[in-house]
């Protein structure tokens, strides 16, 4: 199977780590990976924003980058999520405001066919036991997005369960948000910094050495909060525990 990794910004310029364990992962599976370089922003933050139109052309263009594979994977479930779940809203607003359905038409065939990291593992690969061995106490933090718009569901936790090594332990509050949400931490900062403190002390109390997610958007503001608080804890991908192994162990 080809598919392409959408790696997302935040990725790209902050967490490249990132990619290189979903690549490890996926070609350990089988999986043949590319990496499209054309590849851009989703539009995510322009429409989240409020600069819908601004997002319009950005969506285009993946789609255009994107359009040829058999599945695009994602270690981002917010931007998995602004593909399954915004785009279409984006052509059908498009079509509502007078200006035809070319936007719907050109965005519809990547959106069924883009996919978190962990439920293409687990609906298209079939696979919950990847091969991994990480031998540390995790606690994992559901990730808003893949939550509430993906519906990721137990996915990542399952994943989790059939690491080697790995003891998994329960995240009190673990459903409640960081605090990140994007702008909502730049134009609620005091909000954002209470609730990112609550997580981050939720996750100390369950004694784990690291804790998980799905979204390095979140991981970023939870850990820099950790860090903060000279915890000691370590915000890991999923990513990277799953590509993780006894010959080559994550860092």
């Amino acid at each position: 199977m080809r598919v392409a990794l959408f790696l997302t910004c935040v990725n790209d310029t902050l967490y490249p780590d990132t990619g290189r364990a979903v690549v490890r992962l996926l070609t350990r599976l089988g999986v043949e990976v590319d990496f499209p370089m054309a590849q851009t922003c989703c539009g995510q933050a322009h429409y989240n924003t409020g600069y819908r139109h601004e997002a319009e052309p950005l969506a285009q263009h993946f789609a255009d980058v994107f359009g040829g594979y058999e599945a695009i994977v994602t270690p981002s479930g917010s931007c998995g999520a602004m593909v399954r779940e915004l785009y279409p809203r984006l052509g059908e607003r498009a079509r509502a405001e007078g200006r035809g359905g070319s936007l719907a038409a050109t965005l519809a065939p990547v959106v069924p066919k883009t996919y978190e990291l962990t439920e293409f593992l687990v609906d298209v690969l079939g696979v919950t036991d990847v091969g991994a061995y990480y031998p540390r106490k995790v606690t994992y933090h559901p990730t808003c997005h893949g939550l509430r718009s993906l519906g990721l569901g137990d996915r990542p936790r399952r994943l989790l369960a059939a690491v080697r090594g790995l003891e998994l332990v329960e995240l009190p509050g673990a459903e409640e948000c960081c605090g990140f949400g994007g702008t909502f931490a730049l134009k609620n900062p005091d909000v954002s910094a209470a609730m990112g403190a609550d997580k981050v002390r939720n996750a100390v109390s369950t004694g784990a050495d690291a804790l998980c997610a799905a979204d390095n958007s979140c991981l970023m503001h939870i850990g820099s909060t950790m860090a903060r608080l000279r915890t000691g804890m370590r915000p890991v991908h999923i990513a990277e525990i799953l590509a993780s192994t006894e010959e080559v162990p994550a860092v």
